[in-house]
């Protein structure tokens, strides 16, 4: 017996067949290319994710030698698609990483009050979410606006298509800028502002619910039995956090990809002063009854574009053999000691505290000796002071902790985990199995059968270690002093950056 967890990112589809333990049975990946018709727009056709899943499924149900338990949705945030009364597309999904939408963040943010949206939503007000967006759509795309029947999330998507109802879990909800965090429902008084009904927005039910069983008919596409259930994963976040055992206070998920995601989970929300001032990021777990505080910043993008530069783009694939290589030279060629250099690894902006969109990288202290190597190290010195900031103002917010447990591509970076431990002096825990949110999904699943009661005997079972790695001492107190002229360097940048941050001409994202 198995369970079939996919995980929807805005360019590449996963689907992980796990055993009742936790194990890794079979797993495949499905990538397209997002459109970038003008600046600052990010954009797929929806049918793309519903081609991923069939074409995932599929496939993992041949790969599988037992039959699939269940399916678990998860995706990631804020990408919505317009729909018609009868669930037909109106046009393209708008992305997450779509940035068009900065004048209706603006004017939320002057109507409600940045504090007045935080504590209604947990979220620190951006064009990153579904609102602003769809507010956009209002004031530029009219005629899409009013055949727009449902604004659905894609997570709901899916589920609509399989001929279940659109629901869409808690811990996505409020990536729409729209969901009160206190009471689970859609705060009229945003979406009154907005021009919305609540039923033009997906029905908000808890993570782990089975929304429903495939039709024959449905389940013949999918290449999976008829009757087979389908539980709702979560946002990728939570759900990655859960893969990772992030149940309680006292530790955080960190996920290091493009962009590095530090989370922690509480019994109650983090909406306090401290926690707005920090931009950091409030909302439900995929756990019942425990809340998630998210904070995060571009880490991987700046060693892509370094890797790019050097090598150029034309080699395997992301993530690939020869790209493997390439980090592994640039790793040997680094310096034994501190690179002498200060990077900021904001290539495509900042995120907390200021999220800053138009915010670019810094690289200080450049030297005539210095090689590709040091630039390498410099970066991953650069990412270790960015999460070591990140950590002190979660630590203001949420309490102390002392372990990340980790997964992503940063993870198999032996130096980049130490320069970690080291400057933020906390253990990083390796996890076992790398594809957490998917994970995630699976352990919702299976509570959701009665295969195990709850979440934490679900982890127990489910969740593995791989390793540990303690601070380094000795390269701690070499760090001390480079630590400090971090902060320095990005204290003197942000006169620069308030310049660059000045809001865009009326009409320039139209």
């Amino acid at each position: 017996m198995s369970l079939l967890s996919f995980d929807i990112g805005s360019s590449h589809c996963k689907g992980v067949l796990f055993s009742e333990r936790g194990k890794v049975l079979a797993q495949r990946s499905y990538a397209f290319t997002p459109d970038f018709p003008r600046p600052s727009f990010a954009e797929v056709n929806p049918k793309t994710f519903w081609t991923a899943v069939c074409t995932l499924c599929n496939a993992l149900a041949v790969d599988s030698r037992d039959s699939i338990q269940a399916l678990s949705l998860s995706s990631h945030g804020e990408t919505f698609i317009p729909c018609s009364s009868k669930g037909d597309p109106l046009g393209p999904a708008i992305l997450n990483i779509d940035n068009r939408a900065i004048s209706e963040a603006a004017w939320l943010e002057e109507r409600f009050g940045r504090a007045k949206l935080f504590h209604i939503t947990g979220q620190a007000v951006h064009a990153i979410y579904s609102i602003p967006k769809m507010l956009w759509l209002k004031r530029n795309r009219p005629e899409v606006w009013k055949m727009t029947h449902s604004f659905l999330s894609v997570q709901a998507y899916l589920l609509s298509l399989m001929g279940l109802p659109a629901y869409i879990d808690y811990s996505l909800a409020g990536r729409f800028l729209a969901f009160d965090i206190r009471t689970c429902r859609w705060s009229a008084e945003i979406l009154a502002s907005a021009d919305l009904a609540p039923a033009a927005l997906p029905v908000p039910v808890p993570a782990g619910t089975i929304a429903g069983r495939l039709n024959s008919d449905v389940a013949t596409v999918l290449g999976v039995p008829s009757g087979t259930p389908v539980v709702l994963g979560g946002h990728d976040q939570a759900c990655g956090a859960l893969g990772n055992g992030v149940l309680e206070a006292g530790r955080a998920s960190n996920s290091m990809g493009t962009y590095e995601c530090i989370l922690t989970a509480s019994d109650e929300p983090q909406l306090g002063d401290a926690a707005l001032a920090a931009g950091l990021n409030s909302a439900f777990h995929v756990v019942p009854q425990k809340y998630t505080t998210l904070a995060y910043f571009p880490a991987g993008i700046m060693l892509q574009w370094f890797h790019n530069l050097i090598y150029g783009d034309a080699y395997d694939s992301p993530g690939g053999h020869e790209e493997a290589d390439h980090f592994l030279q640039l790793e040997s060629a680094a310096p034994s000691g501190p690179s002498g250099l200060f990077i900021t690894p904001h290539l495509i902006g900042t995120c907390n505290p200021d999220f800053n969109p138009h915010a670019r990288a810094a690289i200080a202290g450049v030297f005539a000796g210095a090689s590709r190597g040091h630039i390498y190290k410099g970066i991953l010195e650069g990412i270790a002071c960015e999460l070591m900031q990140i950590t002190e103002d979660m630590i203001a917010s949420v309490g102390n902790f002392e372990d990340f447990y980790v997964v992503g591509g940063g993870s198999r970076s032996r130096l980049g985990i130490e320069l970690r431990a080291a400057i933020t002096q906390r253990r990083f825990h390796l996890m076992k199995c790398q594809e957490a949110v998917c994970l995630g999904g699976a352990i919702l699943a299976a509570i959701a059968l009665g295969i195990y009661r709850n979440a934490p005997e679900a982890v127990s079972n489910m969740v593995h270690e791989q390793s540990v790695v303690e601070p380094p001492q000795e390269l701690a107190a070499q760090y001390s002093q480079q630590a400090k002229q971090y902060r320095a360097l990005c204290k003197a940048l942000e006169c620069l950056r308030q310049e660059c941050a000045q809001p865009l001409a009326k009409g320039e994202t139209q």
